[in-house]
């Protein structure tokens, strides 16, 4: 069931942060989605290798949905060799990808070089409800899917034992991340071809002037986070609402700016 919130843009975004907690618990009491995080969590624990769970369509659909993945459902020969992956090598087709969510999803399930973790399903459960609240989210607008999905991913990656050139390549990597840093930074579709090694410079020098720095220390914070999700709001909004909410938007860019 789509969630609208009768608002887009940046009004849209603030009152998706109001009623936010209140629909994460009615999308967890939804009968569809109990039924999925309950099957997960019966189930998970005597799953012991990637190629069970690849197997089985309602396990494998909530892994994916958990991690933000789902479009990969039918790819089940290259999960499997995703899950297979040992994350403590370097030369691993899972440390190779560009996209770390798959990297997240390997070292979750932890088949590639320990036994599932006892909390698992609990883990993946919570997950999956908050990426079923997005999802429903952007049914009604795609924007505030990007913004929550960009908060919940800096806020993990801010926590993250990494040095912030290999979290800025991450954040490049990950495309509905990347989209709302591009669009908060005012950059086109064409930074995308640009040398990897020049969209990091591009990126850490844009971070600096919109959010004072650099590092994901200081813009995984609660006040750069919303500032850049502000931003990406806004500037979606002059390119595509009536000429009194392009005025709001504009107004809020100056603010920022």
């Amino acid at each position: 069931m789509t969630i609208s919130v009768g608002a887009t843009g940046l009004v849209g975004w603030k009152i998706v942060q109001r009623i936010e907690a209140r629909q994460i618990q009615a999308v967890a009491r939804d009968p569809v989605v109990q039924r999925s995080t309950t099957y997960f969590r019966d189930t998970i624990s005597r799953t012991t290798q990637a190629a069970d769970l690849v197997k089985d369509y309602r396990l494998l659909s909530t892994a994916l949905s958990a991690f933000g993945l789902e479009a990969d459902l039918p790819n089940k020969a290259f999960i499997q060799k995703v899950l297979e992956s040992d994350v403590a090598d370097r030369t691993s087709l899972v440390n190779r990808l560009a996209d770390k969510r798959y990297l997240r999803l390997a070292e979750a399930f932890g088949f590639g070089a320990k036994a599932v973790p006892a909390d698992l399903g609990e883990t993946v459960s919570t997950a999956f409800v908050q990426r079923e609240f997005e999802r429903r989210i952007g049914q009604g607008d795609d924007t505030l899917r990007l913004g929550l999905n960009a908060r919940r991913e800096l806020q993990q990656l801010g926590g993250r034992d990494s040095t912030d050139r290999t979290l800025w390549f991450e954040v490049i990597g990950n495309a509905p991340l990347r989209k709302v840093f591009q669009g908060a930074f005012g950059f086109g579709e064409n930074y995308g071809r640009l040398p990897v090694d020049r969209q990091l410079e591009e990126y850490t020098k844009a971070s600096e002037r919109l959010l004072g720095s650099s590092s994901f220390k200081d813009i995984s914070s609660p006040e750069a986070i919303d500032r850049l999700v502000q931003t990406y709001m806004a500037r979606s909004q002059l390119t595509v609402f009536p000429a009194a909410n392009r005025y709001s938007a504009a107004l809020t860019l100056l603010q920022n700016a």
